[in-house]
């Protein structure tokens, strides 16, 4: 009987540390739904950002916690950006119109890993 216990406590021990350490990242069906709104102004088609691109991206950098999500929300963009037709031009100038600082500068060419 003692011998279950202390598996059982193991397993659950074991368990519990799983769950607190291999938070996922951001899911890229999340970054895709924040940042729908900004494509008409990524792409040219829009004069400037509109409020939901902006209120959609602060929301966004909201829920970044670790350099780990930094980086995960950037590769789906990424990975968004090359069928959309998004210009740099255009991409680059959405941080500083929405008030928002990324840290880095904004490019569909930057490296998501550093």
């Amino acid at each position: 009987m003692k011998k279950i216990f202390f598996s059982v406590l193991f397993l659950l021990s074991f368990l519990f540390c799983l769950a607190n350490v291999s938070q996922a990242a951001v899911p890229c069906s999340t970054v895709d739904a924040k940042a729908a709104a900004c494509v008409g102004y990524a792409t040219g088609k829009a004069p400037t950002p509109s409020p939901a691109c902006c209120s959609g991206l602060q929301q966004l950098a909201q829920t970044v916690k670790t350099v780990d999500d930094k980086k995960a929300i950037c590769r789906c963009l990424k990975a968004a950006s090359g069928s959309l037709g998004i210009k740099d031009q255009f991409l680059s100038k959405i941080p500083g119109a929405c008030k928002i600082n990324v840290g880095f500068p904004v490019s569909t060419s930057v490296n998501c890993e550093t």
